[in-house]
C-alpha cells in the first residue's frame, strides 16, 4: 500500500528515484559481470520493472528526465575520460586500421539498414555502436538525434550480443591466424565494441595484447567527437527543413547542442591535464552510473511489443557490420604489415 501510494502520488522525483535505484543495481551487476555491463543490465531491469508495475503516468516525468537529461549528463562525463592526444600515444601506424574500419561501417550501415527496412534511429545507433564504441556511442548519438527509447534499447541489445560473441571467438581466431600480442591488441581494440569486452578478450590473449587493445580502444572512442558533430549538424538541418527552411541562420543550440559542447570541453580539459587522475576515476564511475540510470529509464519506457515487432532485422544489421569491421580490420593490418 505505501509503495503504490508513493507511485501514484509521485512527481518527477518518484520516477527519478526508481530509475536511480535500478541504475544502482545495474551498475553493481555490471561491475560483477563486466562482459555484460551496466547499460544492458539497466535496460533489462527497466523492462522487467515495467512489466511488473505496468504503465504508471505518475512515473513518466521522472523517467523522461532520466532518459534525456541524465543521459546527456553521462555523455558530458564520458568526455572527461577522453584524451585528444591519445592518437600520438598509439602512433600513426594504427590509424589506417581504425579509420578504414570506421569509414566502412559508417558507409555500409545506412545502406544495409535501409535494405533491411530498419528505421533511421535504429540503423544509425547500431552503425555508430559497431563502428565506434558500443553503448557509449549509442548513448551519445541517441542524445544528439533524439532517438526513440525503443531504438536505443534494440541497439544496445544488438551490440551486447556481438560483444559476447567477440569475447568467445576473437582469442581463438587470433591464435588460428598466428597473431602476435600487439597485432591482436590492435585487432581487438578496433573490432570489438564495448571496452569491457575488449579487455575481456585481450586478457585471454595476454598482458601485452591487453595494454595495446585498451589504448587503441580509447583512441577509437575519440571518433565519437566528429561523428556526433556531424549528426548534430544533419539533425539540425533536418529540423530546419521540417520548419519550412526559411528561418535563415540556425541557432547555435540547434546546430551543436549545449551538452555536446560541454562534452568537448570536458575532453579538452582532460587533454591539457586539468583533470587529475584521481578525479578522472571518479568521473568515469559517475559516467557509468548515470548511463545505467538513463538506460534503466529507457527500459522502463520501452514497449515490449515494439521490440518484438523489430524482429531479426536489427540483429542481422549488427551481425553484418560486426563481420565487416572484423574482417576489414584483419585485411588492413595485413596490407600495412601489422598482422
Amino acid at each position: 500500500m505505501p509503495v503504490n501510494f508513493l507511485i501514484n502520488r509521485g512527481t518527477i522525483w518518484t520516477g527519478l528515484a526508481l530509475c536511480t535505484l535500478l541504475g544502482l543495481i545495474a551498475a553493481g551487476l555490471g561491475m560483477l559481470v563486466p562482459a555484460i555491463g551496466g547499460p544492458v543490465f539497466g535496460i533489462a531491469l527497466g523492462v522487467l520493472t515495467r512489466r511488473f508495475l505496468g504503465e504508471r503516468r505518475s512515473l513518466e516525468p521522472g523517467i523522461k528526465f532520466s532518459a534525456k537529461t541524465v543521459l546527456q549528463a553521462a555523455v558530458v562525463l564520458l568526455g572527461a575520460g577522453l584524451a585528444l592526444n591519445q592518437i600520438a600515444i598509439i602512433g600513426w601506424s594504427a590509424l589506417p586500421v581504425m579509420l578504414g574500419t570506421l569509414t566502412l561501417a559508417m558507409v555500409a550501415g545506412p545502406f544495409i539498414g535501409k535494405w533491411l527496412r530498419i528505421g533511421f534511429d535504429t540503423r544509425t545507433l547500431i552503425t555508430v555502436g559497431t563502428g565506434i564504441c558500443g553503448a557509449s556511442a549509442i548513448a551519445t548519438i541517441s542524445a544528439v538525434i533524439g532517438a526513440s527509447q525503443t531504438a536505443i534499447a534494440i541497439s544496445v541489445t544488438v551490440i551486447f550480443v556481438y560483444n559476447i560473441l567477440a569475447v568467445l571467438l576473437f582469442p581463438a581466431v587470433g591464435n588460428i591466424l598466428g597473431m602476435s600480442q600487439e597485432s591482436f591488441g590492435l585487432w581487438a581494440g578496433t573490432a570489438i565494441n564495448d571496452t569491457s569486452s575488449v579487455v575481456a578478450a585481450a586478457t585471454i590473449y595476454g598482458a601485452i595484447a591487453t595494454s595495446q587493445a585498451v589504448v587503441v580502444k580509447l583512441t577509437r572512442t575519440l571518433m565519437i567527437i566528429p561523428i556526433s558533430i556531424g549528426h548534430a549538424w544533419r539533425h539540425s538541418r533536418t529540423a530546419e527543413a521540417s520548419d519550412g527552411g526559411s528561418s535563415g541562420a540556425l541557432a547555435w543550440t540547434r546546430l551543436v547542442p549545449p551538452f555536446l559542447l560541454l562534452f568537448l570541453l570536458a575532453a579538452a580539459l582532460n587533454t591539457v591535464g586539468f583533470i587529475p587522475d584521481f578525479l578522472q576515476e571518479h568521473l568515469n564511475s559517475w559516467a557509468a552510473f548515470f548511463t545505467a540510470v538513463a538506460l534503466s529509464a529507457v527500459g522502463l519506457s520501452t514497449p515490449i511489443a515494439a521490440m518484438r515487432e523489430a524482429g531479426w532485422r536489427p540483429l542481422a544489421l549488427g551481425g553484418i557490420l560486426w563481420v565487416l569491421v572484423a574482417v576489414s580490420a584483419v585485411g588492413i593490418q595485413l596490407l600495412t604489415g601489422q598482422l
